[in-house]
């Protein structure tokens, strides 16, 4: 008898917007949470989950408060119990964690962090290619769990942005080219073979997503 293919989706979607999106590079450090407008967010990005006809089968989220706050109202919608997995945390930012980014900006190593970022280490922190194997390991890893179902992660901008670079087979170098907004929704699929990315950076309905 054949085998039935491999399809497993997961939904990838970055936290909430908090006080200082856009303005620190907050990495690790604790005791960041959701502003008023990101907990809308999350409430409305719980809401379109909730519209699948697929239903997520498991939750898995990044330990950090502003994931978890996300996670909160999706774990309600779909009755689900949120597992923390650290893979999933955001890249460990090492000695730039809190710093302002109109002052990281100024400094010579950004060019590296834009343009070249698979030879950037943070001070004290994580390599980019660190971060982007550390994130797919963890999906794999997830995907081989809930085989042929749909799984939701909650995590980070660049952790995503990592995860959809190295599913399309784009190289690292270019992963800053991608958008990923708080509480947008990015689908991958688990296959057999190569991984398919069925939508990035979703804000929209998501009633019909899956393989055209």
């Amino acid at each position: 008898m054949a085998r039935t293919p491999t399809f497993t989706t997961i939904l990838l979607v970055r936290h909430g917007k908090t006080s200082t999106t856009g303005t620190i590079l907050p990495g690790r450090a604790p005791g960041l949470h959701l502003s008023d407008e990101g907990t809308a967010q999350a409430e409305q990005v719980a809401h379109r989950l909730g519209e699948l006809a697929k239903k997520p089968v498991a939750l898995y989220v990044s330990p950090l408060e502003r994931t978890r706050e996300t996670a909160a109202p999706i774990a309600k919608t779909l009755r689900l119990r949120p597992q923390m997995n650290r893979g999933l945390l955001e890249c460990d930012f090492g000695d730039w964690t809190g710093k302002k980014l109109s002052m990281l900006r100024r400094r010579p190593e950004w060019r590296a962090v834009q343009s070249a970022p698979s030879t950037f280490r943070f001070p004290n922190g994580e390599s980019f290619v660190e971060m982007q194997l550390r994130i797919w390991k963890t999906l794999e890893s997830i995907a081989a769990k809930h085989r042929n179902r749909t799984v939701v992660v909650v995590s980070h901008a660049d952790p995503i942005k990592a995860a959809v670079t190295y599913a399309q087979g784009v190289p690292l170098d270019l992963f800053q080219r991608t958008v990923v907004s708080t509480c947008s929704v990015s689908a991958l699929a688990f296959t057999d073979g190569a991984p398919v990315v069925l939508s990035v950076n979703s804000v929209g309905s998501l009633r019909e997503l899956g393989p055209s």
